[in-house]
């Protein structure tokens, strides 16, 4: 599947990104991820085989990262979801829970439990 943009009320929710436009990396070590690039290409991966979906939770007028968000298959019906914010964007992830919530049951059929405060 190809990644898949969501709008979360004043937050903007897109897959991770490295590439000549825009780069996660930086925003990535804020999270204490070891190897940024290694981690968006997994993501990716996720996305590309159906196992994981990451969002990177933004700030629509500049692109900044400030939450992860995820849905990690767990089974053929049920999956977890998990997230992390920077300190001062609770909001932004809580606000993703609804719309990535409604994406997991609507497209691609998964149940999903209470977020889980881990980064995916």
């Amino acid at each position: 599947m190809e990644p898949v943009e969501v709008f979360a009320g004043a937050w903007y929710l897109r897959a991770l990104r490295d590439d000549d436009r825009l780069s996660d990396v930086p925003a990535l070590a804020l999270f204490d991820v070891d190897d940024p690039a290694a981690y968006i290409r997994a993501a990716n991966d996720g996305w590309a085989d159906e196992s994981r979906f990451v969002w990177a939770v933004c700030v629509p007028t500049t692109g900044e990262t400030v939450a992860l968000i995820a849905v990690r298959a767990t089974g053929a019906t049920t999956a977890d979801l998990v997230g992390v914010a920077r300190d001062g964007y609770d909001d932004a992830l809580a606000d993703a829970v609804g719309p990535v919530t409604r994406f997991a049951s609507g497209a691609l059929g998964l149940t999903t439990g209470p977020l889980i405060p881990t980064p995916p």
